[in-house]
């Protein structure tokens, strides 16, 4: 999904205000980038008051996490290629690409440097236990063509394919490209074998 498209994503009737005011944090951020947005703004781009936005969500930073956060939910896709290593291959390429895009980076960088609190802490597990479950069947698909053990640890596989693409993205300010997104796959299946004979095909 493009930045633009998350902006038009459609919400509910009682979800009017959060909508509004997420769709000016992505506006902001897009435009301005993510340093930038403040309530202020916010408040202007959405017609919402600034009572209203600190009251439902506190802080810049509550804010900034739960629009971002709302919105990458939309923009990574799980992909369906017939083989693991191409399914890993393909996600890692998108987060890749989600990365270089001013709402991707602005999650990023939001949620590295972001102080921990209740409200953020709980959106962060919240998002990243609702990404497992949704990259969960790419791992069942595995496993029912044998590509992988039944008692895979599936939340270990995903970390040792995206860690190091946010590692590079965020400490070294590297770029990482497509041809890293498939060594990442290969490397983490290996990683996760218990069985010679699965390991031995892949």
């Amino acid at each position: 999904m493009t930045d633009a498209e998350a902006l038009r994503r459609p919400g509910g009737r009682s979800a009017r205000v959060r909508d509004a005011v997420h769709r000016a944090v992505l506006e902001t951020v897009i435009e301005l980038g993510v340093a930038k947005v403040g309530i202020p703004e916010v408040s202007r781009r959405a017609g919402v008051r600034d009572s209203s936005i600190y009251r439902r969500w506190g802080t810049r930073e509550n804010l900034l996490v739960d629009a971002l956060l709302a919105a990458s939910e939309h923009s990574l896709r799980v992909p369906d290629t017939g083989s693991l290593h191409g399914d890993l291959s393909a996600f890692a390429g998108a987060l890749i690409d989600y990365l270089n895009t001013p709402l991707g980076d602005g999650l990023a960088r939001t949620l590295a440097a972001i102080p921990d609190s209740e409200d953020t802490r709980s959106a962060r597990d919240e998002f990243w236990a609702s990404r497992l479950q949704t990259l969960l069947p790419m791992l069942t698909r595995a496993i029912e063509r044998g590509e992988l053990p039944p008692d895979v640890d599936g939340r270990t596989l995903i970390e040792l394919v995206i860690a190091p693409i946010h590692f590079r993205h965020l400490l070294t300010r590297e770029r990482p490209d497509h041809a890293l997104a498939s060594r990442l796959a290969a490397t983490a299946i290996r990683a996760v074998q218990t069985d010679p004979e699965i390991a031995a095909r892949n």
